[in-house]
């Protein structure tokens, strides 16, 4: 290990590189995945506004369902 810059050794096998230059940083390649907790989020702020739209747009939520003033 002779052309290796002092206090760093080579990973053995089995080992991660964090530095690697094929992870995704920024500005190189695609961007990082969605986490699941964003994801799962949006799929429950959408059902909710589907289902406030459906219960609109039947007569069930709205101007008319309190006693018809």
């Amino acid at each position: 290990m002779k052309n290796e810059p002092e206090g760093r050794t080579r990973p053995t096998e089995g080992t991660r590189m964090t530095d690697s230059p094929s992870e995704s940083t920024p500005g190189h390649g695609s961007a990082p995945a969605t986490p699941r907790w964003v994801k799962v989020s949006g799929a429950v702020a959408l059902a909710v506004v589907v289902l406030f739209l459906a219960l609109h747009l039947t007569g069930t939520v709205g101007s008319g369902m309190h006693g018809g003033h």
